[in-house]
């Protein structure tokens, strides 16, 4: 007696659990892509509710919405500000103790025209605070 096999053989995949499989990405890839970009709101900003006074010594840095940058009243080209707040901090005659610089910048201006200045006061590792108007109710 002879038993015979059939000659195809067929392979097959269980897929039955790939639809599990898909939804757990697609729930994981979406809870991470809103995570990516917090900032979606638009915000009107500097204004603040509170107003806080700080009572050490203090350089003002201002800048206008025309780029023109201003140290305690003062007008200084960009590229010589990082020299001039040094100079402010280390003076021989008054050098300043931890100090702290208060920068009045314009609503209109760009982000990254804040992050370069915040850039040179992290460097020079000065404090540096964003002045706000009060805002009105």
């Amino acid at each position: 007696m002879k038993l015979r096999r059939s000659g195809k053989f067929t392979a097959e995949v269980y897929t039955g659990s790939l639809n599990d499989i898909m939804f757990f990405l697609m729930l994981f890839f979406l809870i991470i892509s809103t995570l990516v970009n917090p900032n979606v709101v638009k915000l009107m900003l500097p204004k603040a509710k509170l107003t806080q006074s700080i009572a050490k010594q203090q350089l003002s840095l201002s800048i206008t919405a025309d780029k023109r940058y201003f140290l305690n009243k003062q007008e200084i080209p960009f590229p010589e500000l990082e020299n001039s707040i040094y100079n402010k901090i280390n003076d021989k005659e008054r050098p300043l103790t931890d100090p702290t610089i208060i920068l009045r910048a314009d609503n209109s201006l760009t982000i990254q025209d804040l992050v370069d200045v915040l850039q040179i006061g992290s460097k020079l590792k000065v404090k540096m605070v964003l002045a706000t108007n009060k805002s009105q109710k």
